[in-house]
Parts: structure tokens; C-alpha cells; sequence
């Protein structure tokens, strides 16, 4: 059976989300998850973000408690194979057309049971627009989601909005839409339940977040972002060879394709650099409730 289909292609393009079952079989989640335990086991030694580790606010040595695992596919081999495989590919040709799939980049959020930071609403494409707007996120169960432990949600349709102003009052990008500003339908937001195992796809425009994991089980997303081959991010190509290297579906292009979209950059670069979640401690007014304050340790 294939993955996919001309009817979930469509529902894709009118909603700007779709939900698949089943991509990731069992054996492979197994091994992804066990390697996720290692590296929160050596989060032990780590005090502090790093190239592989944002970390908890409460993190200690002897509680480690991760929020992201930076570029997973570079850190382990697991993310790497399973972002090669064929039913995947083929879902991404379908959503992204012909020229091809090039991956943008890989985290993995970790939300710890009864803690997990949530994220506010934005839409990807604040951070780094492109030439045209093939790109999309897949986000990979690890866990089951469900509607207590914090799963992601997205603005159906939202992806023919404008594009969001995502700057604080210093007029600095901060990652994240101000909820009083932009009010939308925040609470008309779907929430992508499924079982592990499964994938969700969301458009790069698609406004979208998550609240805290209040759940007594861990909630782990794995996240690839993905780009059709002609597109072109308008930040620059610091590194032609990588960016050929990161295709993996079509041949090589140096001729972009060029689509009237709304675009807001990035900048001036956001006063707390690194992951989203620093980006967003500037923002002012938020949506979702912050997650507990760390507990004192007699």
C-alpha cells in the first residue's frame, strides 16, 4: 500500500498538516529511543547548552532533564537512516514536488512527564525563509501523542496567513507571536494526535506550538525539516558543498525558483541566541504557562 495518496495530498494543501500511521515501525522507534536514553544518561557530565544538548532550566547532574537534542542526525546514526527511508521520501516528493527534497535540518524535543517546556506559537518560516515555500516539518512519535503530554498543535489553514511578526518590542526577533497582538483562533488549533510510530507533516507557514507535557509519560518528538530542492534560503548558503550534500531526492540546481511569498527576516538577530526556547524567553506576553519552577534539593 502506499503511504500516501492524491486525497492526502490534498487535505495537506487545504490545511497546511497531515497525519500519517505507521512510517516508523517499531523496531527502528526501539532503537531510536534507546538511543535517546544514552544521551540523556550523558547529559549527566554537561552543565551547560552545548552542540548537542539544550537543556531544562532544572537540569542537574543528577536529574538530567534535556528539552532538545541538536541535529540528531549528525549525532546518531538511527536519524540519519530512518530520514533516507523510501515510504518517507516518498510522502516528501508528493508534498514538495518535483525538483526534489533537500533536508533543511533535525532536532529532537524531549518533554519530560509532568514538566516539558512548551513552545509558543510561531510559524518556522520567521526563521528562515526561503525562495519559495516548499518546506515542511515532519515531526516523528517516538511517543504516543496525546492531549495531556503536551502534543503539537497547528492553525488549520494557517499557512495561507501572512507571515506573522515575530519580534519583541526592542524590535529584535524573538521566535515567537505575540498572542495578544495577532489573536487568532488559537484555541480552534488541532491537536496531532496518533499513535507512536506515526508522522506528522506541517507546512513551513502553518502556525503552530505546543503547552507542557502534563502526562505521566515522556513525550518525544523527533523533527526533520525539509525543503524542495529548488528552494533557496534567503540567508545565504554559507557552505555550497554541505548544501548539495543535505539533497536526498533530485539532482543539483543553482537555479532557484522564485515565488511571491510574505516574508519577514529574521533581524536583527534575536538578544538570546541558540535554540528556539532562548529565543522565546523574550517575549512578553505568552499563551501557554510556563513549567514548574525548578524544585529545591535539601
Amino acid at each position: 500500500m502506499k503511504p500516501i495518496d492524491a486525497a492526502a495530498v490534498e487535505r495537506y494543501r487545504r490545511d497546511g498538516f497531515l497525519v500519517v500511521e505507521g512510517l516508523l515501525d517499531d523496531a527502528v522507534r526501539m532503537r531510536m529511543k534507546e538511543a535517546v536514553a544514552r544521551l540523556i544518561e550523558g547529559a549527566r557530565r554537561v552543565t551547560a547548552h552545548d552542540d548537542v544538548y539544550d537543556l531544562e532550566p532544572s537540569h542537574t547532574p543528577a536529574e538530567p532533564r534535556v528539552r532538545r537534542i541538536k541535529k540528531p542526525h549528525v549525532v546518531d546514526p538511527v536519524f540519519a537512516d530512518f530520514m533516507r527511508s523510501p515510504a518517507l521520501l516518498e510522502v516528501l516528493s508528493a508534498l514538495l514536488g518535483p525538483s526534489g527534497v533537500r533536508l533543511h535540518g533535525s532536532k529532537l524535543n524531549l518533554k519530560s512527564p509532568e514538566f516539558g517546556s512548551p513552545v509558543e506559537w510561531h510559524q518556522a518560516w520567521a526563521f528562515y525563509p526561503h525562495t519559495n515555500d516548499d518546506l515542511l516539518a515532519v515531526g516523528v512519535l517516538l511517543d504516543d501523542a496525546t492531549e495531556e503530554n503536551g502534543p503539537l498543535l497547528v492553525i488549520p489553514g494557517s499557512h495561507r496567513d501572512p507571515t506573522y511578526d515575530h519580534h519583541g518590542s526592542d524590535g529584535c526577533f524573538c521566535g515567537a507571536m505575540d498572542p495578544h497582538r495577532d489573536r487568532l483562533d488559537y484555541a480552534g488549533a488541532v491537536p496531532l494526535l496518533a499513535p507512536a510510530g506515526s508522522c506528522s507533516f506541517h507546512h513551513v507557514r502553518a502556525v503552530h506550538g505546543s503547552a507542557q507535557n502534563r502526562s505521566k509519560s515522556s513525550r518525544n518528538l523527533l523533527l526533520y525539516e525539509f525543503a524542495a530542492a529548488d528552494a533557496f534560503p534567503l540567508l545565504g548558503i554559507p557552505d555550497w558543498n554541505d548544501f548539495d550534500a543535505r539533497l536526498l531526492v533530485g539532482a543539483p540546481t543553482v537555479v532557484p525558483r522564485i515565488v511571491d511569498c510574505p516574508v519577514r527576516m529574521p533581524l536583527p538577530p534575536a538578544r538570546h541566541q541558540g535554540s528556539i526556547y532562548e529565543n522565546q524567553t523574550a517575549l512578553e506576553r505568552r499563551y501557554f504557562d510556563p513549567p514548574p519552577a525548578p524544585r529545591c534539593v535539601a
